[in-house]
């Protein structure tokens, strides 16, 4: 099963959105909008853009916790502002999470679900990926 792999984002947690963006700020990188929530994540997010290539981009997303107990909260508790995750944008997200299964990969969406902009995603588990939170979103 071949498909076409890039790098969507990074999600990076932070204790606010304003704290999170600081230096891309001052990078240059202007955001591509509003803060969006994700309820059913327990999130609000921050994209900014880099430079296209190849008619796609690759972004940097700010993560803001909307809670203690959600999963950023859990994280930026447990380990404080940081990467937290590595989004892969995949041709056919259904197709990958099945192939995956079927080679022993442990996912913790067997099935797409909603994310930022309405996007299809689904998450990896840390302990098939050698320790990082792998996001795969529908191109």
């Amino acid at each position: 099963m071949k498909q076409r792999i890039t790098i969507d984002h990074v999600g990076i947690a932070a204790h606010s959105l304003t704290e999170g963006s600081r230096f891309w700020e001052l990078l240059g990188l202007d955001s591509n909008g509003e803060d969006e929530e994700v309820k059913d994540q327990g999130v609000i997010t921050l994209f900014f853009p880099l430079d296209v290539v190849d008619k796609s981009s690759t972004n940097i997303e700010i993560l803001e916790a909307m809670g203690p107990d959600t999963p950023i909260g859990k994280f930026l508790d447990k380990r404080g502002p940081g990467i937290q995750q590595l989004c892969l944008a995949v041709d056919d997200l259904n197709s990958m999470i099945a192939h995956l299964m079927e080679n022993g990969i442990q996912m913790i969406d067997t099935s797409p679900r909603k994310g930022a902009h309405n996007s299809s995603i689904a998450f990896v588990h840390p302990k098939s990926t050698g320790g990082i939170l792998v996001e795969l979103k529908q191109r």
